[in-house]
């Protein structure tokens, strides 16, 4: 009988378990980490460094930014409405699209990420510590090719969106 063309082989099944597993490790330590030194969420720590970090301006747009850290645009809205409040980030209407909006980090929310960047360090380190500095870079030459496949595919925000 011919094997099914779509099961998965053991190998991807394990490789899927272990990075899962470690994925929801890293990030269960990650969220208290950023609770406790940062009263941030791991979407709004994402939002802030994106922007403050990843964005030479310290502004993207929102669908720039949902289809970055893979969020709802519902979502998305959301947090960075938190992120408003708080006075971490602000919005205003993109230059280059009548109806997007620009979101932009402020200096408290670059102060923000600065309070909580060593204490986010001292968790990666001490839960990747296993990982010798080949292992590492070995690590994100096998994961890149797959990232980069499955971002390849239309970004989030240009689905169509679903009727209720």
């Amino acid at each position: 009988m011919p094997e099914d063309p779509s099961a998965v082989d053991a190998a991807q099944l394990n490789a899927y378990f272990a990075l899962m597993d470690v994925a929801g490790l890293l990030k269960h330590a990650v969220e208290q980490q950023l609770r406790e030194d940062g009263d941030l969420s791991f979407i709004q720590f994402q939002l802030l460094a994106r922007l403050g970090l990843g964005s030479p301006t310290g502004s993207e747009r929102m669908t720039d930014l949902a289809d970055g850290v893979v969020y709802s645009r519902s979502g998305l809205t959301y947090q960075v409405g938190l992120l408003d409040k708080a006075g971490l980030v602000t919005r205003a209407p993109s230059p280059d699209d009548d109806r997007g909006v620009t979101v932009t980090i402020t200096d408290a929310g670059r102060e923000r990420i600065a309070t909580v960047m060593p204490g986010h360090g001292e968790v990666l380190k001490r839960l990747l510590q296993p990982l010798a500095a080949v292992d590492a870079e070995t690590i994100t030459e096998l994961l890149s090719p797959v990232r980069d496949h499955m971002r390849a595919a239309p970004p989030r925000s240009a689905a169509p969106r679903r009727r209720r």
